[in-house]
């Protein structure tokens, strides 16, 4: 059975041998690029097009036209390739259309070697773009599958290539279009994308990076790719049949690419977390288009007089919700089958987690030792989306910090929040604070991060007592104005101090006896103990403070700062904001969803943190000794 896909929906290849066929009616370029687990593009070499029409495993056509077949055969391609993707791309100069917009949907078969249609896919909802992703073949545990992307560029294919990571994008992409152009035309210069003013009140994107991976078509000021906004299909969403368990692979702890298993779990935890994220969006799209297709039929039947009434109208009106229960059927079946095998994934690596990424409750904690080294990443929460909130994806932010971090302690907008009144708010975001600066202090070897805690009224003195009295502090908590004012003086000057060292590269030019770990300053109570010249350091810090390891960890109500109107808006742009409680205020830099965050929360009752703490206590005092 064919599976006609959506956006972001995956199905099993049968073979490793197939067909790739487009169907435009318009020329279009195809050309396809291989890349590695990250999805990035070594460079020209892995790029089939029609100067290059063959590489390992890919064969292209050697002009544009308005149909294509290109021969793929997985199992030669180099080890190195985890993901094919076909590229289609509007030829420069002749007269045909400037965008995709403007002409009919590019059609996609993937065909096996028999050439009987495995999966088709409409790409739709293109506007000003003149280059698109269509879809990709990708390997999986194992096993081969194809997704339709339909990612499209308003730059071109420069944007494109560049955006996959290819180096020299520009060039590629010129000598790409060169090899289709007509005799003396010349080549348009691509289109600038337009981009839409930040707004600070919107969903934020999830802004930590995946190595080697960046957003298809970020959104203004938050990194993320916005949902997409494909209409309905002219075809029925077909789902494909869910394959048995038995013919999917085992999930594995660590089946990702990486020098270490610290990488390959985080590199792991990112492709289930894009699995996931463009998992729900096949499943939200197909749903649209089967109301879609129900309302359209409906209207139909109302439209003609000779069914509007009588049993014709009933047949059909029955006819079209079967149809539309069989869709909602399928798509429920696609989605219970990739949520089941991501759920065992996820049962398989949360086990396997190191004390970085576990939560509280994993017993890794009751081993826990100082590290030697700083791992690539830490766990400052779960994520989930409404279609399976028990399916916990880790929230995992790659070190050193490359923003400050922001606990909310404000109301927020879901029931969670409004059932806890402000006082309550406010204690669960310091205690949450508190836990994100354990786990900081935990994953970081003794010495590397040294801990300052700026608590001007001293309203957060029980909450600090984990760190006070195990000593992994700097020193006793700054109370008033003054303390204030001392601690950021010190560290605005560090900043400096390090800045001028790095511009001038004289590191070892640095005072006698300065600290070379990094330092994190935890300001509990903002704006309270603040004036005029303490906010501008403060602002300081968070803009030029990660460059040169000096973070912040703010616990504070933005509504508490609302005199100062809109100059801290850049101070609370630059953080990323957490909540106490759950709050679906991140959107994944995929397909734009909103995914509920869950702060980390050490279980009732539970010594973990004050033992964790004691032992970077106690070893913080032997590196210092």
């Amino acid at each position: 059975m064919t599976a006609e896909l959506v956006r972001g929906q995956n199905h099993p290849l049968p073979d490793t041998r197939l067909e790739l066929r487009v169907s435009a009616g318009h020329p279009v370029v195809a050309g396809a690029t291989l890349g590695d687990e990250r999805g990035r593009v070594g460079g020209a070499e892995w790029i089939a097009h029609p100067g290059a029409p063959v590489r390992p495993g890919v064969e292209v056509p050697g002009e544009a036209a308005a149909e294509h077949r290109i021969a793929v055969d997985l199992a030669a391609l180099p080890d190195a390739v985890h993901r094919l993707s076909l590229l289609l791309a509007l030829p420069p100069g002749g007269s045909g259309p400037a965008r995709f917009g403007t002409a009919a949907a590019p059609f996609v078969t993937v065909a096996d070697p028999a050439g009987a249609a495995v999966a088709t896919y409409t790409i739709t909802g293109l506007d000003r773009e003149s280059a698109v992703v269509a879809l990709e073949l990708y390997r999986r545990q194992g096993a081969w599958k194809v997704r339709a992307v339909g990612q499209g560029y308003e730059g071109g294919l420069a944007e494109l290539l560049a955006d996959q990571g290819a180096p020299a994008a520009a060039d590629l992409a010129a000598a790409v279009l060169d090899a289709v152009a007509p005799a003396d035309a010349p080549v348009p210069p691509p289109l600038v994308p337009e981009t839409a003013p930040a707004d600070p009140s919107s969903t934020t994107a999830i802004s930590y990076s995946h190595p080697g991976r960046r957003p298809a078509a970020p959104t203004a000021g938050a990194g993320a790719v916005p949902p997409p906004s494909e209409p309905p299909s002219e075809r029925p969403s077909g789902q494909p049949d869910a394959p048995s368990a038995e013919s999917r692979p085992a999930p594995v702890a660590g089946d990702a690419s990486g020098w270490s298993m610290d990488e390959r779990l985080y590199n792991q935890v990112w492709g289930m977390f894009e699995d996931l994220a463009r998992t729900v969006a096949a499943y939200r799209s197909a749903r649209d288009f089967a109301d879609h297709r129900l309302d359209r039929a409906v209207d139909q039947v109302l439209a003609d007089p000779s069914t509007r009434v009588g049993a014709a109208g009933d047949a059909a009106r029955a006819a079209a919700r079967a149809t539309h229960e069989e869709l909602m059927g399928r798509a429920q079946e696609v989605l219970d089958r990739d949520l089941a095998q991501l759920t065992a994934e996820s049962e398989v690596v949360e086990p396997a987690l190191p004390v970085a990424y576990a939560r509280w409750d994993n017993p890794v904690w009751h081993a826990y030792r100082t590290p030697e080294e700083p791992p690539m990443a830490v766990r400052l929460g779960d994520l989930h989306v409404p279609e399976r909130s028990a399916l916990r994806i880790p929230f995992l932010v790659r070190l050193p910090l490359e923003r400050g971090l922001w606990v909310d302690s404000g109301p927020g907008r879901t029931s969670a929040a409004g059932l806890l009144d402000e006082a309550e708010l406010r204690r669960l975001a310091l205690d949450s604070a508190v836990a994100h600066t354990a786990r900081l202090l935990a994953t970081h070897p003794a010495g590397s991060l040294t801990v300052h805690v700026l608590d001007p009224a001293g309203g957060g003195a029980a909450a600090f007592a984990p760190l006070v009295e195990t000593g992994v502090l700097a020193g006793p908590p700054a109370r008033g104005a003054a303390g204030v004012t001392d601690v950021l003086a010190q560290l605005t000057e560090r900043v400096d101090l390090l800045q001028m060292a790095v511009r001038g590269d004289a590191s070892e030019d640095l005072p006698p006896g300065f600290d070379p770990a990094r330092q994190l300053l935890v300001v509990h109570d903002f704006p309270h103990g603040f004036d005029d010249r303490a906010v501008t350091r403060l602002r300081y810090l968070a803009d030029e403070g990660p460059s040169v390891g000096v973070h912040l960890l703010m616990v504070a109500d933005r509504a508490d700062a609302a005199a100062y109107g809109p100059v801290l808006d850049p101070l609370w742009r630059s953080l990323l904001r957490l909540t106490p409680v759950p709050d679906d205020h991140l959107a994944d830099p995929w397909v734009g969803h909103a995914w509920t965050y869950e702060p980390p929360t050490v279980p009732p009752g539970s010594a973990v943190l004050w033992q964790v703490l004691g032992q970077v206590g106690e070893a913080r005092r032997r590196n210092s000794g």
